[in-house]
């Protein structure tokens, strides 16, 4: 447990200087930006919901931010035999310093920093130029333009975890995207290496694209259609590929699912359709994602799927809004977190806002002479936002995996809770 404490204590001390839930702090949107008559060069210092922010008018705004989030749970498996499925009940799952440096109007800088990840501490450092019209062009270690549900923010994910098929999203690599949009449309192609906390050169290169169309898009009304697809050139060093998922619970010691190093794989080609249905605060979305790896020597390539239908709503407030373009990176066309409004928060006198969401997923690693296995997950969960910056969520997951081959083939039936205290500023 003492490994999890540098983390815990440096998420509180961060809070410690951000006093966006205390009663004399004004939002970020109430104060007018204009200059500040005390300062020579009229800076201004803000604290609030959105971190720490400075301001040097018509030079530069740097904001520092972080989030903490503290899992907890249980979980049995209804086979005997098995090991215990959680070696932990409680820990930190993200413990995130970010900051973003806007120079000038066409320049934005941004870093962010795990401190609960050891092995991959760095997740967006990223520059972006915003120059041309409705394009954005971003250079360094982001999210490749694949997936919706990955593209969401960690922040903003309906349930603690992704589904089953993000086990197929590429995620974070080092590389450079070019991304455009309209006032209904967003393309996004990009060229990608390996990570930067692993290493550029290490897991050959990638070119990955995303198109996003949305036929209807009003304030309370979206319907999102997206098609994405990425081929990566692996190296031929015998590291080779594996694809695997967690059962939708960061507690696990181990997946369920899992092909294991495919040794001769060369290349690996996804595919992924995506859709989502948004009305008021009821919100409906689904992916597809097909994935082939190709194999040196001739041998046949072999082929996984998987995918999620999941709905949400907001039992009392606005639903989630739909965001065409980032300030940098690749995460066009996504919907964004619930907001909380100013009678609904705990610390104005509020009860807070909540939100129901169900969700079903499923992937297949089973192809020829790869057992990987097959699972399937149902999962209900409730999140509570007691004010702007803070979630409190609690999942039920029931997992059925079949067969296993991490498990020498035997079924799997699980049931987890997972309960998560969430900071975010």
């Amino acid at each position: 447990m003492v490994r999890w404490l540098d983390p815990v204590v440096l998420g509180l001390c961060c809070l410690a200087g951000t006093p966006a839930l205390s009663e004399d702090v004004k939002t970020d949107n109430s104060r007018p930006d204009t200059r500040n008559p005390d300062q020579p060069n009229g800076e201004t210092l803000t604290i609030d919901e959105k971190g720490i922010t400075l301001r040097f008018p018509d030079v530069a705004k740097l904001r520092i931010g972080g989030k903490l989030q503290l899992d907890y749970g249980a979980a049995a498996i209804r086979q005997p035999g098995f090991p215990e499925p959680f070696p932990e009940n409680f820990a930190v799952r993200r413990a995130w310093i970010e900051s973003y440096l806007t120079l000038g109007k066409s320049l934005e800088l941004a870093l962010q920093y795990d401190f609960a990840d050891p092995m991959r501490p760095i997740n967006d450092a990223a520059a972006a130029y915003t120059g041309f019209a409705n394009t954005l062009l971003t250079v360094g270690n982001m999210k490749e333009p694949f997936s919706l549900d990955q593209l969401t923010g960690d922040n903003n994910t309906l349930f603690t975890e992704r589904s089953l098929a993000d086990g197929f999203a590429p995620a974070r690599n080092f590389g450079f995207a070019l991304g455009r949009h309209g006032e209904d449309w967003t393309v996004v192609a990009s060229v990608f290496g390996g990570n930067a906390n692993t290493g550029v050169g290490s897991e050959g290169v990638a070119a990955t694209g995303r198109a996003t169309y949305a036929p209807i898009h009003e304030d309370d009304r979206v319907l999102h259609l997206g098609l994405a697809g990425s081929f990566r050139d692996l190296p031929r060093d015998g590291q080779g590929l594996s694809l695997s998922s967690r059962s939708e619970a960061f507690l696990y010691q181990r997946d369920f699912v899992d092909t294991g190093a495919i040794r001769d794989a060369a290349g690996v080609r996804r595919i992924g359709l995506e859709a989502a249905y948004r009305d008021g605060p009821f919100l409906v979305q689904a992916e597809y994602i097909r994935t082939e790896v190709e194999r040196f020597g001739g041998a046949r390539t072999v082929g996984f799927q998987g995918g999620y239908v999941q709905a949400s709503l907001i039992l009392n407030g606005k639903g989630r809004a739909y965001k065409l373009a980032p300030d940098y990176g690749a995460t066009y066309a996504i919907f964004s977190g619930v907001q909380v409004a100013e009678a609904d928060r705990v610390s104005r006198g509020g009860i807070g806002v909540f939100e129901l969401g169900t969700r079903f997923s499923a992937i297949d690693l089973d192809d020829a002479g790869i057992r990987g296995g097959i699972e399937r997950d149902v999962t209900v969960g409730l999140n509570w936002y007691p004010d702007r910056n803070i979630r409190v969520v609690a999942d039920y997951v029931r997992s059925h995996t079949s067969p296993s081959a991490v498990q020498g083939g035997r079924t799997i039936d699980a049931d987890s809770f997972i309960g998560r205290f969430q900071l975010y500023w």
